[in-house]
């Protein structure tokens, strides 16, 4: 096992299958990751809150409380990075799994390498390791005001009519790309390559949903769909 260099990012695996928990596991440490590991929802649950990872690999089908209402227990207590694992592609599970708050998900059985890459890419957006900025330049001053909507981009904080807005950083990377071009579309693929830093032909649905929840939170009329393309922000409701 490599030893894990100061500051490595730190994961928590949850996956109830012994042998994929076990060979996983070996494998990520030998990339340097440190990685503490959990039988079920409940154990994964106790883990986190015991001692919070960087990053949370999970599951979907898990015993005692599954990965989909894992996910959302955890979101209500933290921002962390969460990707999640299935066999099943369905859209009902993947969306699911989107929906609780999850930032990605891979689809078993996978090449380690191509799961080390979505670890990283996940890290890296959401904070951790170098610093990410958007591709689309914005407006010069810190905040930006679209009507109610104020993004402060050196604080990073929203506010919709005064009000704090908490957002996943994948959510605010998301609102980001739409408030440096108000009014401007963005195209599927634009926004999974700036957001996702996917330059391939990845799914969309993450896209999607990720709106929907960013449209939870900010207004549902704030982004417009321009079907067969993408979204825009609207300059005014």
């Amino acid at each position: 096992m490599t030893t894990p260099a100061p500051g490595t990012p730190r994961i928590l695996l949850v996956e109830d299958d012994e042998v994929i928990r076990e060979a996983t596991q070996l494998a990520l440490e030998r990339y340097g990751f440190p990685v503490e590991t959990a039988a079920d929802g409940l154990e994964g649950l106790e883990r986190f809150r015991a001692a919070p990872p960087d990053l949370l690999l999970l599951d979907v089908m898990l015993p005692l409380l599954d990965g989909v209402g894992l996910c959302r227990r955890i979101r209500e207590e933290s921002r962390l990075p969460i990707l999640m694992m299935s066999a099943r592609t369905e859209p009902i599970d993947v969306i699911s799994g989107l929906e609780a708050g999850a930032d990605d998900y891979v689809v078993k059985p996978f090449e380690i390498a191509v799961l080390v890459a979505r670890i990283r890419t996940v890290l890296r957006r959401t904070g951790f390791g170098p610093a990410a900025t958007t591709a689309t330049p914005g407006p010069a001053h810190a905040v930006r005001v679209i009507d109610d909507l104020e993004v402060d981009t050196d604080a990073l904080e929203v506010r919709v009519a005064g009000r704090p807005v908490p957002l996943t950083p994948t959510e605010l990377r998301l609102l980001l790309e739409f408030t440096a071009a108000p009014g401007v579309l963005m195209e599927r693929q634009v926004l999974l390559e700036r957001v996702w830093d996917y330059s391939w032909g990845a799914d969309s649905r993450v896209v999607d949903v990720h709106v929907q929840r960013l449209r939870a939170k900010i207004g549902a009329a704030r982004i417009e769909t321009v079907r067969g393309f993408g979204y825009r922000l609207r300059r005014t409701l």
